[in-house]
């Protein structure tokens, strides 16, 4: 008998639309991304955890103490989105005349 693969799933699909200025909610809180840190080490530092590839930096907006904290846990679909992250300003097309 062959051994069963199984597909995990990529660091994207476990990030979700976690981006820096996205809002999400789920049964914890609301909560606004302000850092998205995808540096292996990095994130192991700041989730106390070896196997970290990623981890997410959020302010639970339903508090008003609330305070930057580091996540780790997978998009699910108990997470949606309320809002996208932000997009940089557009590059101008061309200089203004001096």
């Amino acid at each position: 008998m062959m051994p069963t693969t199984i597909a995990l799933p990529s660091t994207e699909q476990e990030i979700g639309p976690r981006r820096p200025g996205a809002i999400y909610q789920n049964v914890d809180g609301r909560f606004e991304v302000l850092a998205l840190i995808t540096d292996p080490g990095e994130a192991a530092q700041l989730l106390r955890r070896a196997s970290a590839r990623w981890a997410v930096i959020v302010r639970d907006t339903l508090r008003p103490d609330g305070q930057p904290y580091a996540v780790g846990s997978v998009w699910t679909t108990s997470d949606y989105l309320i809002r996208p992250a932000k997009t940089a300003a557009p590059v101008a097309a061309f200089a203004p005349a001096a």
